[in-house]
């Protein structure tokens, strides 16, 4: 079993530290680690980092010391930046294999909650894949569910744009659980991630327009549901150029038409008036186009990461906790 060499604390100059290769880290905020390198140029490193050594032959027939770190990599990056030359370390012992290196990694990450939900997920397939994990067996290691492992696993089911958007923070964790319930109608997907990103949606509000849909699909192929009404919906739908939900009612009912702007609502009350409709519009692309032109929305990675103080992950604590399956209808908020 590994142990700390003299269960004692080293200098070790920092170009003789090699990156840990099974770093689950990829994302690393250059705000936030020159905010780290300010501190540690004030107080110094306050934990030591944990790293491997082992002997090196060289070319002229001698040995030389190198070390590969296994846990601290924010530490060694911001002591870089801070311009220190050595840092401090703890020697493990023993030949340390991939796996340890991995889990410590991955463990380190977690308990500190320095992970993004991206490389939490990648970090788990990872121990799936290289090691054959299963789901429980990582739970354990990391204090958490098998239901955890398993949701957390489920976001590299996403479009590579919504991973995209969720790594570089423009959309929280919480905002795939509806996405993943619309996985089997991929365009849908798309728009409702868009609205997500452009009409700043909170969690609520991305969960309503998610249940929607898929409560829509189930009640389309319903025998209650009148095939005359599905026909109309659809074709306000194609009409109108945007979402269009009809909720009939015992006596008469309701239309629910989306819009994102003044301007869509005249244009709708114009298709409304007019009995001919050439080029239905499609209001959500026209917005985000209108956002791109002032320079208020970017169309493409690299996203703009959520400002911390708009709650929009507005969940309880305890509903962001739930290790259930997140990604069930009924467990939608109310």
């Amino acid at each position: 079993m590994s142990h700390f060499y003299q269960d004692s604390i080293f200098w070790v100059e920092i170009d003789k530290i090699k990156p840990n290769p099974y770093q689950p880290r990829k994302e690393f905020d250059q705000t936030q680690l020159e905010s780290l390198s300010d501190s540690i140029r004030q107080y110094g490193i306050l934990q030591a980092l944990v790293v491997t050594r082992r002997e090196v032959a060289r070319p002229d027939g001698g040995l030389s010391t190198e070390y590969e770190l296994i846990a601290g990599e924010r530490r060694l990056r911001g002591a870089k930046l801070a311009g220190l030359r050595e840092v401090p370390v703890m020697i493990r012992t023993g030949d340390e294999s991939d796996l340890v290196k991995l889990e410590i990694a991955i463990i380190e990450n977690i308990q500190r909650e320095d992970l993004n939900p991206v490389d939490r997920a990648r970090a788990f397939q990872r121990l799936v894949d290289e090691f054959g994990f299963k789901h429980e067996e990582i739970g354990k290691k990391v204090g958490k569910s098998r239901a955890y492992v398993t949701n957390t696993m489920r976001i590299l089911a996403l479009p590579q744009q919504i991973i995209d958007a969720l790594a570089a923070g423009q959309i929280s964790e919480g905002h795939t659980r509806p996405l993943l319930m619309l996985d089997t109608r991929p365009e849908e997907q798309l728009t409702v991630f868009k609205e997500i990103v452009y009409k700043k949606l909170t969690v609520r509000e991305a969960e309503a327009v998610a249940r929607r849909i898929a409560f829509d699909r189930v009640r389309n192929k319903s025998y209650l549901r009148n095939p005359e009404l599905v026909e109309l919906e659809e074709r306000l739908a194609e009409s109108l150029g945007t979402r269009v939900v009809i909720e009939p009612k015992e006596n008469g009912g309701k239309i629910l038409i989306d819009f994102f702007s003044n301007d869509d609502l005249r244009m709708i009350l114009d298709l409304v008036q007019s009995n001919t409709i050439k080029q239905p519009p499609d209001m959500l692309n026209q917005h985000i186009g209108e956002l791109e032109k002032e320079g208020k929305a970017a169309p493409a990675p690299p996203y703009t990461p959520i400002d911390p103080a708009t709650p929009i992950d507005d969940r309880s604590k305890s509903e962001k906790n739930t290790d259930e399956d997140l990604y069930s209808v009924k467990n939608f908020t109310v």
